[in-house]
């Protein structure tokens, strides 16, 4: 069977490559047209930011996204098995230590947020890659407690992670009065870049087990490269805050920020818009991160040659996140190519994409609890990589667009609350027996924020024009 994933690896890089191709073609006609034609462009007598300002955030951005991905990614195919198979740890204080890692980041998400907004996204994004490297210190050791520690270590350093790099920028654009069309542009580049770091990542973390025979080497590959990003972000970013950030005194009474959290709750509780946005978070990111814990043995109870020939886990999550770079292509095709008015453009469409991207991941998941079959269920999870490519440039800009700046961090850390939650669950009856049914409940979940976010958003957005948008009440 190893032929097998290695002959789908070299298709989905195929199609990739021919995709990416074809968009770099179609992208670098519609930039010249757009510099011929684009009444904000500053040549052209408008008052949007230089071309070379744009390049210059966004390759600032991708190199150091490009690290951090890529150490994170270097994680992905190898945790369960060491703690599995080379730790020997059985299946429930594999879930056990997962779901210690959810914890903590479900604990701890509201409060990064917060810190991100009030004492520097570029603060905190420096803080990530100390936490993060601490994390991989502790996996490296095969006793009970230093696990648990860095299971710790590791929720803060995701909630980071997903918190205050995103807020930086789209702080940093909105700085630099960078339009939302080229934010939009910034983010399906990032899920493309994030997509061929990790397809290398897979490969990578398959050579260093396979030469090493030890499942923590990826992870020690993986600190060398936090190193490395916490050097690019010292030296490359500037510090951004969120409202009222960046003045806080050492007498501050309210340490933990429980006031400016109760702010964002009334915000968020107040618009059916945002408690839409975080029911998507919940469902579809809650599906994502059980999908890691779960995808390897869902794998191995299909195949009829497990445990007598191991499966290439390395190889597998590489095609998984080649699918995840052909789903950003599809998003920038979309994006490119949709009609409609500027105004109508961005935010209607992206709302329409999110409901999209929410009913295709439902229906991949329901395959693969309905296919016994080890073929079936591998391409069904391509599928689901696939939605995850377009569903985070989409998401990235819905949450930059409706979310004002000053709070922007705040929420999306508050989001990731019922999120943590839901995976902690799940986690805790999803193992062995229960694994089908933690799947179909994913589908299920999924489906259902298809419906609420066709309803709410994309209704509210049709009749609401994209610069109110970006002055979001806060």
């Amino acid at each position: 069977m190893v032929g097998f994933y290695e002959l789908q690896l070299v298709i989905l890089v195929s199609a990739c490559l021919f995709f990416l191709l074809i968009e770099r073609h179609v992208s670098s006609q519609k930039r010249a047209l757009a510099k011929d034609h684009d009444p904000d462009r500053l040549e052209n007598g408008g008052s949007t930011t230089p071309i070379n300002a744009l390049d210059t955030l966004t390759r600032r951005y991708l190199v150091v996204y490009a690290i951090v991905m890529g150490a994170d990614w270097l994680q992905g195919p190898y945790v369960y098995s060491l703690y599995r198979e080379q730790y020997e740890l059985p299946e429930r204080m594999v879930a056990v230590l997962f779901v210690t890692g959810f914890m903590s980041a479900g604990v701890t998400a509201p409060l990064v947020g917060v810190w991100a907004d009030q004492h520097g996204r570029k603060k905190l994004c420096l803080v990530f890659c100390m936490t993060y490297l601490f994390t991989c210190f502790c996996i490296t050791i095969p006793y009970l407690p230093i696990l648990f520690l860095g299971r710790l270590a590791g929720g803060i350093s995701t909630s980071i992670l997903y918190s205050a790099f995103e807020s930086w920028l789209v702080s940093a654009a909105n700085g630099l009065t960078i339009p939302s069309s080229d934010l939009s542009i910034i983010f399906g580049r990032a899920t493309l870049v994030n997509g061929f770091v990790a397809t290398g990542a897979g490969v990578l973390s398959n050579q260093l087990v396979a030469l090493t025979h030890s499942f923590a080497s990826p992870f020690v590959a993986s600190g060398a490269l936090l190193v490395l990003s916490y050097i690019a972000i010292k030296a490359s970013w500037t510090e951004n805050y969120g409202g009222g950030g960046g003045a806080i005194s050492l007498g501050n009474t309210d340490p933990l920020q429980l006031k400016r959290l109760a702010q964002a709750w009334r915000i968020v509780r107040g618009d059916p818009l945002l408690l839409s946005i975080g029911l998507t978070q919940t469902c579809f990111e809650g599906s994502m991160y059980l999908f890691v814990f779960l995808w390897v043995p869902s794998l191995q109870e299909a195949s009829v040659t497990f445990p007598a020939i191991p499966l290439p886990l390395g190889y597998i999550f590489s095609s998984f996140m080649v699918s995840m770079m052909l789903g950003s292509l599809l998003y920038t095709a979309i994006c490119a190519w949709a009609p409609g008015s500027p105004n109508d453009s961005s935010l209607t469409l992206h709302a329409k994409l999110s409901s999209l991207v929410c009913a295709a991941s439902g229906l991949a998941l329901a395959v693969s609890v309905r296919s016994p079959e080890e073929a079936t269920r591998f391409w069904a999870f391509c599928a689901f990589e696939a939605c995850v490519g377009a569903y985070y440039p989409v998401q990235g800009m819905l949450r930059g667009t409706l979310i004002a700046n000053e709070h922007r961090a705040t929420l999306a850390a508050l989001f990731r609350v019922p999120l943590n939650v839901f995976v902690v669950v799940s986690l805790m009856t999803g193992v062995s027996s229960a694994r089908q049914a933690v799947l179909s409940a994913c589908s299920l979940m999924l489906a259902f924020s298809a419906l609420m976010t066709a309803f709410f958003v994309v209704r509210r957005t049709e009749a609401v024009v994209l610069p109110e948008q970006n002055q979001h009440p806060a």
